[in-house]
């Protein structure tokens, strides 16, 4: 996997297909290869014309793992996705994220406006402006010595998630400590290119997206039914909004 140097950290990245360029910034303790491939967005994506680049966030997947949760400001992380554009020499690209990959995302199209040039927040709704309650229980959780001692039900779904994909938890919990950045009300209203908010019916931890759509000048929330944040990540009917969003806001041919 190849890799560039970001702030002083070795992150890996993938590019597939050829196309108009997609950024995909994954979720917290997921990686490129669990929230982009395995779940067929790659293959959605290439097969509908697109070039995928997805990055592997420091602190996850083949990237660095500091243990230093002043590494981990959301913000700082959309400035890697930025420099990882500058390292392939993109301009501009459509952005996908989820979950932590949607704050990132946010991030970028507010601290670097021109190089994005439309985005998806999945699995992220009103909670980028208020952040996330649970924090605290699920950096307890990572930390814990064992999964029996975890109550909290959210702490428990991510112990499990990370164990299952041999993560660094130490990472994790640092991370977890500053990615929840929460982004001003002012900051989301300055998001000024088009903006797809994608968030599940059954969604406890992303907040409502049609609130957040609703602060900003061109934006518009999609509901994915009856899905969970966990079970929405791959959801067919979340990939077929997505390809609309996309279709009309980064289409594959512009006019000459």
């Amino acid at each position: 996997m190849p890799s560039f140097d970001s702030d002083g950290l070795s992150l890996a990245y993938e590019v597939f297909g050829e196309g108009p360029p997609v950024l995909a910034i994954h979720g917290f303790g997921s990686s490129l290869e669990i929230n982009w491939v395995a779940t067929g967005w790659v293959e959605t994506l290439i097969g509908a014309g697109y070039r995928v680049v997805a990055i592997d966030n420091r602190g996850h997947g083949r990237s660095d793992k500091p243990h230093d949760s002043e590494r981990y400001w959301a913000h700082l992380m959309a400035d890697d996705a930025a420099r990882l554009l500058d390292h392939l020499g993109i301009s501009r690209a459509a952005v996908l994220g989820y979950s932590m990959g949607a704050r990132i995302t946010a991030f970028l199209a507010s601290r670097h406006p021109g190089r994005v040039g439309a985005a998806v927040l999945g699995g992220m709704g009103h909670n980028l402006i208020t952040g996330l309650s649970d924090s605290d229980a699920i950096i307890d959780g990572l930390n814990a010595l064992t999964l029996a001692e975890i109550t909290h039900p959210t702490a428990r779904m991510f112990r499990i998630f990370a164990d299952h994909s041999k993560a660094d938890r130490r990472a994790l919990a640092a991370c977890m400590v500053t990615s929840r950045e929460p982004m001003s009300e002012t900051e989301v209203r300055g998001i000024g290119v088009p903006v797809l908010v994608a968030v599940g019916e059954a969604d406890e931890m992303a907040g409502d997206p049609v609130a957040l759509a609703a602060l900003m000048p061109d934006a518009e929330a999609f509901v994915i039914p009856k899905r969970t944040h966990m079970l929405a990540t791959g959801d067919r009917a979340f990939k077929a909004a997505t390809l609309a969003f996309l279709g009309t806001q980064w289409p594959l041919a512009k006019p000459a």
